[in-house]
């Protein structure tokens, strides 16, 4: 088997281990958090390997163009063949998503929403893989920019479950992920939509394919936006919640 072809088992296999890691022996003693933290440890073994993966990769396809595939001709996000290296940083994502698809399932059933993302980025992740074999220098795009953030985002995550109160901490990761999420993701996703609407994927990927994964993609963002925008607002409510507080304690030891 080539090197830049790990099987998607091997991959699957390696994050059921990273969470069991997790689970007995890491978050051992955080009690009802212990599965949480677990899936925050996976994410972390899957985030940030996606996005040096993903670049590498693509830096590898635009080797002699003197540019990265992001900003090279629009069709080219489309036409281009998935390469052995992007495949294979498609099957690591498919085997993290897989797993943590698996850990909602069972620890969170209802909620549907979370489900349903990850059921949805496995579908668009793995017909790009197995079926229409193109595509994935768009997509590796997309992985590189919903990873980014997943160090900073899993760090706020592990701190909210622990209860720990690092004031500096969500405002630098709301401001990083408004930025990521609502400015430049949008941004991308508008140069894929008018790469497929001007035909880049015409003769290799089916219409209903590439309309399916618009969709998906588009709703992805925009869930992202209302999330990050909720978060705001919680963090402006507990300000002014403290700041009253602090005026009232601050008024009746004046008196």
């Amino acid at each position: 088997m080539d090197v830049l072809e790990p099987s998607l088992v091997g991959f699957t296999l390696m994050f059921f281990c990273v969470y069991l890691l997790g689970y007995f022996i890491f978050f051992n003693n955080w009690n009802g958090k212990r599965s949480d933290a677990s899936s925050c440890l996976m994410s972390l073994a899957h985030g940030t390997p996606a996005v040096i993966l993903a670049i590498t990769s693509m830096l590898h396809q635009g080797q002699g163009s003197g540019n990265l595939p992001f900003f090279q001709h629009q069709m080219d996000l489309f036409s281009s063949p998935n390469t052995p290296s992007q495949e294979m940083v498609l099957d690591f994502s498919i085997a993290y998503f897989l797993m943590d698809s698996l850990h909602y399932i069972i620890f969170y059933p209802h909620d549907a929403l979370f489900i349903a993302h990850h059921m949805a980025t496995l579908y668009v992740f793995s017909t790009c893989r197995f079926a229409v074999r193109h595509g994935a220098t768009a997509l590796l795009g997309l992985l590189v920019l919903a990873e980014i953030t997943s160090p900073c985002q899993n760090t706020w995550s592990l701190a909210r479950y622990r209860k720990v109160d690092l004031p500096f901490l969500s405002p630098i990761f709301y401001g990083f992920y408004s930025v990521v999420r609502g400015v430049v993701g949008p941004w991308f996703v508008c140069k894929m939509g008018r790469a497929l609407l001007g035909g880049a994927a015409q003769g290799v990927i089916p219409k209903g394919i590439w309309v399916s994964w618009m969709v998906v993609i588009v709703s992805a963002i925009m869930v992202s936006i209302l999330w990050v925008l909720n978060l705001w607002v919680e963090l402006y409510r507990e300000t002014k919640r403290k700041d009253f507080k602090k005026l009232f304690f601050e008024r009746k030891k004046n008196r």
